[in-house]
Formats: structure tokens, sequence, C-alpha cells
């Protein structure tokens, strides 16, 4: 029996996106009291079910509702990714390695997020160090999906995905190092945008990575939310290297060239729901206008295979990084021998192979400008987020070993992780659902700098075929 968990009801915050519920805030309507504790009452309700919450800090949101910062998302309430430092709340990164020390101060990051006026509740849930792409864990209970909680909420930004679509906040922060913005968000429901690398405030350990492959953003359940707050983000730190984008606002008249990009390596095959949904899409952009064509792979089979083989060697390297000097970067009560069987896997996968590091980084550094080629001929790429549709919880389990679990995400992650590795941006839109009734999840990717592009065809999208949102069933 599918089980479905929401929490949207005739309270201060109903059913209102983040650009509503601050305008509703602004004008007197409610107040940002009203709505942080709506949010509260709906959080204590739905995470006894979905185990979206890592930590909260209900008193203290409280508290900074009397006066909510300036910004464009004044008093709206949200949760912060556990993988970035709030102020006076741990950073666990998922992981029950990690002491649950306060931190000091605010990642530079969350500065920038707070600069929208949001109020933050809590932590939210994340797999171990955001390794694996299914909120799952080897001791603790797994994060649901709002949808149907014997489903993955994907990952690694899981329990803001979980939040978001149940309705306990419009907004969440996420991050994406391999698809994890994106991939939660074609597992909920959600629009989930990655930005150009570059574009936000570097992650805090950014500048240590040999590439960088981290990207910071939010999960929301429209776009007008998202391009807000990208809007915001560039009048925090403005980047003169990147095109400016602006607050898109709506749709653009223009036509735009699309690649259908409709499989990746032969050994990853695209599930057949996933493939009609793709062609569905495709057939849709056509009938508005677009010229669409099928591409293929943006690279010859041969490179692409190469990248993989760099990106998971890349993947074992941070896996390395971490069992080995975790204690450095998370503080001394940073305990190696209670990572799982994941992270544990990918720091053993390195050390076998860690004469190929020059190799792989090389192959890494290099695929930007070769990537960005497949730009020339189209304008977006339109692709699945993931292979096949979204997994059952326990498939992705880390319980399962490390042997049984990277075949498995090798075959579920199949298209996300190009965008990280070459800084582009793309966004993830849910423009179907399978036949069980679950959201999926399809990408578009622009050049570097072109997030206006996909804002404009994801507010298209969005006007002309409407996104599911969890319906039919009473809330909690």
């Amino acid at each position: 029996m599918t089980t479905r968990v929401h929490t949207f009801c005739d309270d201060a915050l109903g059913d209102l996106d983040a650009t509503a519920l601050a305008a509703a805030i602004r004008s007197g309507e409610i107040s940002a009291v009203e709505a942080v504790e709506a949010a509260i009452a709906r959080a204590d309700v739905a995470n006894r079910t979905l185990n979206a919450i890592q930590v909260n800090d209900f008193d203290r949101a409280r508290h900074l509702a009397r006066s909510p910062g300036p910004g464009v998302f004044a008093g709206v309430p949200t949760f912060v990714k556990d993988n970035t430092d709030v102020a006076g709340l741990p950073s666990r990164q998922g992981s029950l390695a990690v002491a649950a020390t306060p931190a000091r101060r605010h990642a530079k990051f969350t500065d920038q997020y707070l600069s929208t006026g949001m109020v933050v509740l809590g932590k939210s849930t994340m797999p171990e160090f955001g390794f694996n792409a299914s909120t799952e864990y080897e001791a603790l209970p797994p994060t649901r999906n709002p949808w149907n909680t014997d489903y993955s909420c994907g990952a690694s930004s899981g329990g803001s995905a979980a939040l978001v679509a149940s309705g306990v906040v419009p907004i969440a922060h996420a991050n994406d190092g391999g698809g994890s913005i994106r991939i939660p968000a074609a597992a909920c429901g959600l629009v989930g945008l990655k930005f150009t690398r570059g574009r936000e405030v570097p992650d805090a350990h950014a500048g240590e990575m040999p590439v960088n492959i981290v990207s910071n953003g939010v999960l929301s359940r429209t776009v007008r939310d998202t391009a807000a707050f990208l809007s915001q983000v560039e009048r925090y730190r403005p980047v003169r290297s990147l095109p400016q984008v602006g607050l898109v606002a709506g749709p653009s008249n223009r036509r735009l060239r699309i690649g259908v990009v409709g499989r990746s390596l032969p050994e990853i095959p695209v599930d057949a729901a996933t493939s009609t949904a793709l062609h569905r899409a495709a057939e849709r952009l056509a009938g508005l206008g677009h010229d669409v064509r099928e591409v293929g792979l943006p690279l010859p089979e041969a490179e692409i295979r190469a990248f993989y083989d760099a990106f998971l060697h890349y993947w074992g390297l941070l896996g390395f990084s971490v069992q080995r000097f975790g204690s450095r970067v998370m503080g001394a009560g940073f305990d190696s021998s209670k990572t799982e069987s994941l992270t544990r896997g990918l720091a053993t996968m390195f050390v076998r192979n860690a004469v190929r590091t020059p190799q792989a980084l090389w192959r890494l550094r290099r695929i930007e400008a070769r990537a960005r080629q497949a730009f020339t001929d189209v304008d977006v790429l339109l692709s699945p987020v993931v292979a096949h549709t979204t997994p059952e919880l326990g498939y992705l389990s880390p319980a399962n070993g490390f042997d049984v679990l990277l075949p498995r995400l090798l075959g579920y992650v199949g298209f996300t992780p190009l965008n990280n590795a070459t800084g582009g941006p793309a966004i993830s839109l849910p423009l179907d659902t399978t036949p069980d009734g679950l959201p999926l999840g399809l990408q578009l990717s622009a050049d570097h700098g072109d997030e206006r592009t996909l804002l404009e065809l994801a507010y298209e999208l969005e006007q002309v075929f409407g996104f599911p949102r969890i319906t039919g069933h009473p809330p909690l």
C-alpha cells in the first residue's frame, strides 16, 4: 500500500511557495513568527515518518523570526544540509564518525544563503559524507520519500528534498558534488538547479579539492523560488567572470536548439519508464516550437568512458581523504572506525589504484573545454537525471556492502557527474511520473553561465505542463 506523507493544510504556510510566503509576510497578512511556528508544527509531525531532520534549532528559530533579516525570502522557514556549518549547530556530515560539536561560526556560504532573510529551523539529513545517491545508513533509519515512504528520497540532499516535497518548508539548502541537488529533486518532484562553478560563494573545502566539483543551491517546489534565490546570490556577491543572470521572471519567446541525450554508457542502460518520459518531453518541447533533435553522447564514447573512470577514481580519492585525514577537517572527535562500508570501500579502492591519480585529475581538468563544445550546435541538452526510476529503500543501502552497492550506484547515477566535473549548469525538473505514481525528473543542461536559458525554459515547461504535487491524501 502506498503511504504518502504531506503536511499541507490550512495554516500560515498553506501550499505557498517561498516567494508567495515572503510576500504574505511583507504585506502583514501573516507574520514571520506565524510562518515559523507553522513550519515547526509540520516538522514535528512529518519527521516522525520521514526522518529528514538531523538536528533542530526550533527555539532559536522562534527568536530569529521576531526580527528576520532583510532579503527576498525574509521570514521564510528553511533547513540547511548537514554538511554546511550553521553557528551553534553540529555538522556531522551524515556520519556517526563525526562528533556532534557545534560550529563556532557560519560557513561563508551560509552567510550568503541567509542573506535572503530565511530563518533556519535546523539541519537536514544526508548520507555519510554525501557519497551515496540515497539517504540511507548502516545503523540508522533511512530518510523516506514523502511520495511513497517505501522508496528512496535520493541523495545526498535527501533530507532537504523530503522536507520541501512534504510541505514542511517551501525551500531548503542543498549542494551537489555528483548530482546531489538534481537526484533528490528528481526523486521527490522538485526543482533542483546546479549553478555554474563559481556562481556562489565557494564551498568551505573547495580550495582543498584538486578539482572543485561541489555547487551549493536550493531545492524548491517552483521555478520562481529557484530563480529568486539565484538573483539574491548574484546581489550578495557579483561574479565578473560569469554572465549576470539577473532575476528571471518568466519564459522567453526565444525558440531553442535542444539536443536529446538518451543514453550514457552501454553498461548503464536507461529503463523503459525513463526513456518514455524523455521522449515524451522531447515531443512536448518540439510541439512548443523548439528545434529538438537526437544528438547522442556529448563526447565520443571512449572519452565518456575515460571520464567516468576518472570520476570514480576521484570519488575514491575523496573517500580516502575522509578515512585518512578526517580529523583534520572534521575535528579531533572524528573516529574513522565508525565510517560506513561505502566510505571505507572507496578509500580501499583508491589505495589499490593510487598510481592513476595524476592521469585521473588530468582527465577531469581537461573535460571542461571538451564538453563545452557540445553547445556549439545546441543551446540546451535534455537527458535523464538518473538511468532508472527511484529505487525502493534498501537497494542503495550501505548495509549491502561496498561490492554490492557500488555497481548499483554506477548503474543509477549515469548522467549527473559530467556537469560537476565540467562546472556547467544543469537543472532537474519534475516533468513526468512513473507507472507507480512517483515523480520522474529530467535534466536540462546549458553552457557555462547560461542559467538564464535553463530557467526560462523551466518556466515554460512549468506553465504549460505543470509539475506534480502530493495530493489526494489527507495530511498527517
